[in-house]
């Protein structure tokens, strides 16, 4: 099992297994937008799709790409599962790994889910977004919409604003970003603010019109509150006057700056409708759609590599 490739985080990368997903997700977008069928590609494997947790995007996302490249998905139901009826959940686990999937995508509170999950599966484990530690796959598109629309991330500064401390899509993209030689500024309320930044180039910032000058990307996150100590915010009003992104706030990035948000979106609380809806700045649903052909590039890497 030791030999099984996966994508549990940013760390199972390399900056050229990085380069290869980016080329391979360019050809589906391609394939996708020119309807052209490559189902064959990966027809009579299966799925698993196990969410623990609650998810729109990813979830729907992950399936869409299995779909396309020809992969059955299982859809694994909480609600009705043996762990409702008091199974552990490493039990769980052993069962749906002598089930024998081809591949298990999986999202999940617990910190470290997928790593543990890994150990017991004879076939490739892919996380979904697991605790407030990691979230691979939204870095991944995330990079893909930067490179299509601002170039080389070596040379651009993105800043990173939010919630950091609680935030898996901030860390994965920070570890990617650090990977591939961005400068990165990681804009939050001292509250909201990781004690340290394990990053070669980041640079924490506490101001937002100061963390995000000069910026080229400025990427929006939504406050964790279901992960926050109570009374860390006293409003969401409050948090908007202080942090919430507005077209007079972007004035202070570079000149061209463009505004992401991994969604979903807690509008007039970190981003304004204004500046979410502006076909010129926004590059929101380009994310969304990125999602598709990235996580075919990932699914498609990693069946072919286990494949090998």
């Amino acid at each position: 099992m030791s030999s099984i490739a996966h994508l549990r985080d940013i760390a199972d990368l390399t900056a050229d297994d990085v380069r290869n997903l980016l080329s391979r997700a360019a050809f589906f977008k391609d394939a996708l937008k020119h309807k052209k069928d490559v189902s064959h590609k990966h027809r009579g494997k299966v799925a698993l799709s196990f969410f623990v947790e609650n998810s729109t995007r990813t979830r729907i996302s992950f399936e869409m790409a299995a779909l396309r490249l020809g992969v059955s998905v299982i859809n694994w139901d909480s609600a009705s599962s043996s762990l409702s009826k008091g199974e552990s959940f490493e039990d769980t686990i052993e069962t749906l790994a002598s089930i024998a999937p081809d591949i298990l995508v999986m999202r999940h509170s617990e910190y470290n889910a997928p790593r543990s999950v890994a150990r017991y599966m004879n076939c490739p484990v892919v996380n979904g977004g697991d605790s407030y530690r990691a979230h691979p796959t939204q870095a991944l598109l995330d990079l893909m919409t930067i490179q299509e629309h601002k170039g080389d991330v070596s040379k651009l500064k993105v800043a990173i604003c939010g919630d950091i401390a609680h935030s898996r899509v901030a860390r994965s993209n920070a570890e990617l970003l650090d990977l591939l030689g961005a400068d990165i500024h990681m804009v939050a309320p001292e509250y909201l603010m990781p004690q340290e930044l394990p990053y070669k180039n980041a640079t924490a910032y506490t101001d937002l019109n100061e963390g995000i000058k000069d910026c080229d990307v400025v990427m929006m996150l939504r406050l964790q509150k279901e992960r926050m100590t109570q009374g860390l915010i006293t409003s969401d009003h409050d948090y908007f006057a202080q942090f919430g992104l507005t077209h007079e706030r972007l004035e202070h990035a570079k000149q061209g700056a463009m505004v992401m948000h991994p969604g979903p979106m807690n509008r007039g609380v970190e981003i304004d409708d204004a500046v979410a809806d502006d076909p010129n700045v926004s590059l929101i649903r380009a994310q969304v759609a990125n999602g598709v052909p990235m996580r075919m590039a990932v699914l498609d890497w990693l069946l072919e590599k286990n494949e090998a």
